[in-house]
């Protein structure tokens, strides 16, 4: 008998690769790619989620969502979960320790903890910039009424730059996250020694053109 999640059968599906998933706050694991690394059927690990949701709960909200299966050629829609770190090891401490088991606690001990360090690197790299821009951004629109907008409109050049869309900053890889930077460093530039946050902002625009003129000559093939 194979120790797998109590009452579980194990599946014939090969596990592919454990890759975590980032949400605007935080790295989380799908529960169909812990199902396959278990070698268990995904609805019975729902199940299990579904039966111990008050536990689940405890650790933080559970992400429900629905996609196509993974492991479907009919390409037919499921309902998974995206669960945190707390929430996964909660999950893998409902099985036997098998070496099915054993082997994910070890890939996902390591995937947090990789997932952690370049969230460390981004946030060293990323913010000296950030706050660089914003700084000058407030120096020159503190008096108006509308500086948060200007905030956000220099970001929005910024990211359209750097080919970031709304919300992914925290998920991006390092070459787009450096392209990220030099964006912030270059928009900062332009902002010193504008007369005003509406010439900042032209300035900004005119740089940002440039920059994602260069980086785009330098992806053509």
């Amino acid at each position: 008998m194979t120790d797998t999640t109590h009452g579980v059968k194990p599946t014939s599906a090969q596990p592919c690769e454990l890759t975590l998933t980032t949400t605007k706050t935080e790295t989380r694991v799908d529960t169909r790619l812990m199902a396959m690394h278990l070698g268990n059927q995904h609805r019975h690990v729902m199940a299990l989620i579904e039966k111990y949701a008050k536990s689940f709960v405890a650790f933080g909200k559970v992400l429900f969502q629905r996609a196509s299966s993974l492991d479907s050629a009919t390409g037919q829609r499921e309902r998974f979960a995206l669960l945190n770190e707390d929430q996964a090891f909660f999950l893998l401490s409902l099985s036997r320790n098998s070496d099915r088991v054993v082997d994910l606690k070890v890939k996902l001990i390591q995937a947090f903890s990789e997932a952690r360090r370049a969230a460390d690197q981004r946030q060293g790299e990323y913010l000296p910039t950030y706050h660089q821009l914003h700084d000058v951004i407030h120096s020159l629109a503190c008096e108006s009424s509308n500086e948060k907008f200007v905030h956000m409109n220099v970001n929005k050049l910024v990211n359209k730059a750097a080919g970031v869309e709304a919300g992914q900053r925290a998920a991006l890889a390092l070459p787009q996250q450096s392209l990220l930077i030099v964006a912030q460093a270059v928009a900062a530039n332009a902002l010193r020694g504008a007369a005003d946050h509406h010439a900042g902002y032209e300035r900004v625009k005119q740089s940002l053109q440039a920059l994602a003129a260069v980086t785009q000559l330098e992806h053509r093939p």
